[in-house]
């Protein structure tokens, strides 16, 4: 019964002692187990030469062996026998548990050697696990560390845009004000001009009243020669003719000249047939031959009503612009220059006017102007016909000037878009001449302001022709970087027009804008800005690459 309950003991130890502490407890369990094995053979053997030993009580956990005493004389065989047997049942009742206990230590041991090795394994696992662990976030601090760089790149570039953003408005209030009061000294400078310009015409007349009596008493020979130098000013007796002239010239403007200009300016995408062919030349031919007659009559324009004056500068505009493509404007290039000096300076003639209504002879210089005129659609007219064929650097800065301050108007813009205006400003678009290109494309760019007259002004950049001009001009590696953020404000606007994707690409202008936005200086924020603008419009970037 003691040696029981030791080993039960020393197993419940060994359960929580750990391996080392449960192989000794085993190791005494198992020692005493083959003592008390030895112990019961010997008790068999004792048993089977005559000596049992004493009976196990009932009830008791376990047989414990008991030390036997020799039975006194005249104790029966039976009864002895039945002793022995019962005995020898409890030794073998002890013999198995034993064995069951030994078994049971077997499988603990057995369960415990797998523990420790699943606990090894785990372990292992679990230090690998841990070493990706911090792998893993060692690669994200580094990523969180260049995202915070590149947001703070991002702010620093915001902020400044935001700085040149102010400078701008600054700067802009500054001509603004400025502007203002150059208005105000150019209105005072009018009205001076005005004032003197009548004190002029009074003292002219007042001298030729004065010397009216002298002249008539000169030799008649004298009076020949005056009235001969006198015809070439005369204008025919008849003035009704010159309405009926300016009729049929804005007939002729309206119905047909500006009707071929805009299939001209559609030839793009209309294929030219046999017909569409001789007609232009026909139109050409003629345009050739009345172009100079028409320039002569502006010799006559002082003398016949300023309402006239618009309809012959508009026959002359649409006629040159027949000329653009054709061979026939290099021919005409005596015409084209007289023509463009009358137009720029004005006609100012000295002579007599003679009509049925009066017959007053007095010297009074008579002048009209287009270019300097203050009916804004004759003016920009003029300036048109001079940036078309006028060659002075000195005249077309003046031109470009005019038209800019033309263009600030709401009027401006509407003629600009009724007198398709975009192919004459095209001529101007070549890197050979810096300052009229600069003027040019910001004569565009004024067109480009948000208004009404945006959309109408981008559909008619939108052809072959305008591409293929921006094209040949963005192929020139010396392009101002000035140059190049106007271009990009234009461009970055025609990209928002999804049917313009095919011109892009159809010219590699989009290509163009990829190199330069990968060689720009990181300094042009502006310009970059609006290259990622431009290549998010064509759907070749992600949207969060033009923040």
């Amino acid at each position: 019964m003691q040696g029981r309950t030791q080993i039960q003991t020393r197993t419940q130890k060994c359960s929580h002692g750990g391996t080392d502490r449960y192989r000794d407890t085993h190791r005494d369990a198992h020692m005493e187990s083959n003592t008390e094995r030895r112990g019961s053979r010997a008790t068999v053997c004792a048993l089977a030469v005559g000596t049992p030993p004493a009976p196990t009580p009932r009830g008791s956990p376990a047989p414990t062996l008991a030390v036997w005493a020799p039975q006194p004389q005249g104790t029966p065989p039976q009864q002895e026998n039945s002793v022995q047997q019962e005995y020898a049942l409890q030794l073998q009742k002890r013999e198995r548990f034993v064995a069951e206990r030994e078994a049971l230590l077997f499988r603990h041991e057995a369960a415990l050697s797998k523990i420790r090795g699943v606990e090894e394994e785990v372990h292992a696992k679990f230090q690998i696990i841990k070493e990706q662990h911090e792998a893993e976030v060692k690669q994200l601090s580094e990523a969180l560390k260049e995202k915070t760089k590149e947001n703070k790149r991002l702010k620093s570039s915001f902020d400044t845009l935001k700085e040149m953003n102010d400078s701008l408005k600054k700067q802009l209030s500054d001509v603004s004000e400025q502007n203002k009061k150059m208005e105000v000294q150019a209105k005072k400078v009018q009205a001076r001009l005005e004032n003197l310009q009548r004190k002029h015409e009074f003292l002219t007349i007042q001298k030729s009243k004065e010397i009216s009596q002298p002249v008539q008493e000169i030799k008649p020979v004298k009076s020949e020669k005056m009235t001969g130098t006198s015809k070439m000013y005369k204008v025919p007796l008849n003035t009704h003719i010159y309405e009926l002239l300016t009729f049929l010239m804005d007939w002729i403007s309206d119905e047909h000249l500006s009707k071929a200009g805009l299939e001209e300016d559609k030839g793009d995408d209309l294929k030219l047939t046999g017909t569409y062919s001789s007609n232009k030349n026909y139109t050409q031919e003629r345009c050739v031959k009345l172009l100079p007659l028409v320039a002569e009559q502006l010799q006559w324009m002082p003398f016949v009503k300023l309402s006239l004056h618009m309809s012959v500068i508009k026959f002359i505009y649409w006629s040159i612009r027949q000329l653009d493509s054709g061979t026939q404007l290099s021919t005409m290039t005596s015409t084209m220059r007289r023509l463009s000096e009358d137009i720029f300076k004005g006609v100012v003639t000295k002579g007599n006017q003679l009509s049925p209504s009066e017959q007053v002879t007095e010297n009074k210089a008579k002048s009209a102007y287009f270019f300097k005129s203050c009916n804004l659609p004759l003016r920009f007219l003029s300036t048109l016909i001079v940036i078309k064929t006028v060659t002075q650097a000195d005249y077309l800065a003046q031109a470009f000037d005019s038209l800019s301050m033309d263009l600030k108007a709401d009027e401006g813009k509407a003629l600009f878009l009724d007198y398709r205006s975009v192919p004459v400003i095209l001529s101007h678009l070549r890197i050979s001449s810096k300052g009229p290109l600069s003027n040019a494309i910001d004569s565009l760019l004024q067109m480009t302001v948000e208004s009404s007259f945006l959309q109408p002004f981008l559909e008619t950049c939108s052809n072959e022709s305008f591409f293929r001009t921006i094209s040949v001009l963005l192929r020139n590696p010396k392009l101002d970087v000035q140059i190049l953020e106007k271009l990009s404000i234009l461009l970055q606007k025609l990209s928002r027009i999804k049917s313009n994707k095919k011109m892009f690409e159809l010219f590699t202008i989009h290509l163009m804008i990829q190199e330069l936005q990968r060689t720009t200086h990181p300094d042009h924020a502006f310009l970059c800005i609006n290259l990622k603008s431009i290549l998010f419009n064509l759907g070749l970037t992600k949207s969060n690459s033009c923040l």
